[in-house]
């Protein structure tokens, strides 16, 4: 079986969000560098991928998936699907409440602090230290929240592994990159939840892949 296409940069975590669940799922995959500077990424080839321009778009087959959940729950359901717990209708629904505390919770006050440390000094701008610190607030009572939730499971939905602790992965690794790389230290428990998603070779591979090139 021709392995699937997954069209981005590694340096978008829209994109190594999608590695890491292809990552753990055992999906062989090939990454195909999309170039914004050439503004590739508006080109009718890709706009066919992703008709609004953006990174990630996965192909597989004749058939195009695009944003980065939808693919990593796609990319699950077809290799791994006790990532979703589908097939139990408790354990399922825990899934995606952690799923959805993901999307509208975490990455909603961590990615402003991403952008303004990481992306918007990268495109010459200054960050701006007082959306970074109001977010900083918003994403510690986020963590409080998690924090009380692990010390009930090792893991966000329950005692398993599932596709909601792997979608922190991406933007949890930018955060390394960030003056607040110890934010989670003041949370023994989110700590220990992070240090043991760490040391999985899914994770580690992302890892790598995030690392610039000397």
């Amino acid at each position: 079986m021709a392995p699937v296409k997954l069209y981005g940069a590694t340096m978008s975590w829209n994109v190594t969000r999608c590695v890491t669940a292809l990552e753990e799922a055992g999906v062989e995959y090939e990454l195909v560098p999309i170039n914004f500077g050439t503004g590739e990424h508006k080109s009718p080839e890709h706009l066919a991928r992703n008709p609004f321009g953006q990174v990630p778009a996965l192909q597989d087959g004749d058939m195009y998936i695009f944003e980065s959940r939808a693919i990593c729950k796609y990319a699950c359901r077809k290799n791994k699907p006790e990532l979703l717990k589908e097939g139990d209708l408790k354990e399922s629904a825990m899934v995606d409440v952690w799923l959805e505390v993901e999307a509208n919770q975490y990455m909603a006050k961590l990615g402003p602090i991403l952008f303004e440390c990481l992306v918007h000094p990268m495109l010459g701008g200054a960050t701006d230290q007082k959306v970074v610190e109001d977010n900083l607030g918003k994403i510690k009572t986020v963590l409080e929240v998690y924090e009380a939730r692990l010390t009930k499971c090792k893991y966000l939905a329950g005692d398993y592994l599932s596709l909601a602790d792997l979608n922190h992965v991406s933007a949890t690794l930018c955060l390394a990159a960030t003056p607040y790389a110890n934010l989670f230290d003041e949370y023994p428990h989110v700590k220990a939840w992070w240090t043991d998603l760490l040391a999985r070779p899914s994770v580690q591979k992302v890892a790598s892949l995030m690392k610039p090139s000397s």
